[in-house]
Formats: structure tokens, C-alpha cells, sequence
């Protein structure tokens, strides 16, 4: 029921999303021909069609129909500190939905989809396919998902540079809670890879404002320490705190060249959405 549950979510968020929008080409240079247009400054002169030019005295470029699927992996961070909540709803409750709707947009549109969760040492692997066996195969294992334990250790990374040797979208979605580093060596990592990479940190709207009604004690969930705090003390200067720590990983992010999008657990997924796919048709396989 699960399962069932989360596929029914997701395809009803991506059908109102798409709103009959589903291309699945773009015109550039291919192989099926497409149409004519005039040639423009700063087009590509092997574009130019001398045929047309011979008949027409004119200059026009011949634009073609290129297939845009490509392989999309899904890397979710299953690491204890996903299980932070927000009343009801916790993190990784919002990372399995987000990737369920990112999943069924991908399969619409025809790409390969695969994924990989991070938790506790270990890394689950799945490899990319193109089918909707293969999809409901993806919602069973973002179901199975129970946080524990730190971020996956880079001994166990070896399968997600297994892949194709052609360019893919990775699609990272994550707090970002890390202790040495361990993410942002795993994103430099994958950089290498000259893959796209999109980050969506993950953050609840409790954490933002240090609202948590009530508590004064507050427990690390991967380490298991603790910490008194006054809120209504603290909360000036942690925000001004997590506001800079916010900017700092932006620009961390935009070095290395990679898509980053803070998303609130109370948040509508509408932009993520479009923020994925305006990455998806950036990149060309």
C-alpha cells in the first residue's frame, strides 16, 4: 500500500506539474531534420545549409530534432539526521517524496533512472534503466528507507563510478549535515566525473527559525551528544550564523559549478520541480 501510495503521489504531483507539457526533443543539430530557420550572428557556420544558399541567396540554418534522453541517478542521504522533523513530517520523508516526483518526470520524458542512498557506511545501489518496472522497483527501495548512522564513507563509493562514460544528471538531495567534509569531498569527487550535478539541501522550517516549542535540550541524532539552549537568546545570533553558513555552501556550490536549491519541508515541491527540469534539458548526451 506503501508503494502503491508513493507512485499514486508522485504521478499525481507530475501530471498537475506538466499541464500537457511533455517534450522530449529539442531542436539542434541531429540526425531527423526539423526545419529551416535565418541564420543569426554568433551561429555555428557549420550549420549553414550552401544548398539553400545556392537557391535562395540567403543564409539559413538547418535545425534538426535531437533525442534528449539521458541517464539520471538520484543520490539520497539516508544518514541519521534526515530523521529530524518538523511535527510530523521529517526530512527524509520530504527526500523520499521529492525524489519519487524527480523519478516519474524522468521516466515520463524517457530517461534512464537510477539510485543510490547513503547511510550509516553503506551504500545501496541500483543501477539506470529506462522502464516502469524499473520505476516501481525505485519506489519500493525510497519506501525501504530508514535514516541511521553518519554519511556513507568514501570506501564505498567505488559503484557510483561504475557508470557510463557519458555525461549524466546526478541529483543529490541531502541535509548536508557532514563532519569532515565528507560531502563536499564526495561532490569534488564526482565533479571529476564532468557530470551535471544538482544539490537540493534539504532543511526544515523549525531549524531555519530555532522554533522547537517547548525544548531547551536538543540531541545531535548521528552523534547522540546534547546541548542546552535558551531560544529565545540564541535565536538572533543562530540565525545570523546559519545565514552565513547558508551563503558560504551557495558559493561553495557555484565554484564547483554545481546547482544548488535550499528546499523547506513545508515547502511545495513546484520550483524544485522546475528547477530540475531546466537543468535536465541543459544537458545533451
Amino acid at each position: 500500500m506503501a508503494i502503491k501510495e508513493l507512485n499514486l503521489s508522485a504521478k499525481t504531483t507530475i501530471d498537475g506539474f506538466m499541464n500537457g507539457i511533455n517534450k522530449s526533443t529539442v531542436k539542434g543539430a541531429g540526425l531527423e531534420f526539423s526545419q529551416y530557420r535565418s541564420y543569426q550572428p554568433g551561429d555555428d557556420l557549420r550549420s549553414l545549409d550552401w544548398k539553400m544558399f545556392a537557391r535562395s541567396d540567403r543564409y539559413y540554418i538547418r535545425e534538426s530534432e535531437v533525442e534528449t534522453n539521458i541517464s539520471v541517478r538520484f543520490l539520497v542521504d539516508a544518514s541519521a539526521s534526515m530523521n529530524h522533523s518538523d511535527g510530523d513530517f521529517t526530512k527524509i520523508e520530504y527526500a523520499r517524496y521529492l525524489t519519487a516526483c524527480l523519478a516519474y518526470l524522468a521516466n515520463l520524458q524517457g530517461d534512464a533512472i537510477g539510485l543510490y542512498i547513503f547511510k550509516n557506511a553503506e551504500l545501496f545501489s541500483m543501477v539506470a534503466k529506462q522502464d516502469y518496472q524499473h520505476l516501481a522497483r525505485l519506489f519500493y527501495q525510497l519506501e525501504q528507507i530508514r535514516p541511521e548512522g553518519t554519511f556513507t564513507k568514501p570506501i564505498h563509493y567505488k559503484e557510483i563510478f561504475a557508470g557510463t562514460q557519458k555525461r549524466e544528471l546526478l541529483v543529490f538531495v541531502t541535509d548536508l549535515y557532514q563532519t569532515e567534509n565528507e560531502i563536499f569531498n564526495l561532490l569534488d569527487t564526482l565533479n571529476t566525473l564532468r557530470h551535471e550535478i544538482v544539490v537540493f539541501h534539504v532543511v526544515s522550517r523549525n531549524e531555519m527559525e530555532l522554533d522547537f516549542k517547548g525544548y531547551t535540550t536538543f540531541e545531535d541524532l548521528e552523534t547522540g551528544q546534547t546541548i542546552q539552549i535558551d531560544q529565545a537568546k540564541a535565536r538572533s545570533e543562530y540565525k545570523n550564523k546559519l545565514n552565513l553558513y547558508l551563503e558560504e555552501t551557495r558559493t561553495k556550490m557555484l565554484d564547483r559549478r554545481i546547482y544548488y536549491r535550499t528546499v523547506s519541508t513545508d515547502e511545495p515541491l513546484d520550483q524544485a520541480l522546475r528547477d530540475f527540469l531546466k537543468q535536465r534539458n541543459k544537458l545533451r548526451i
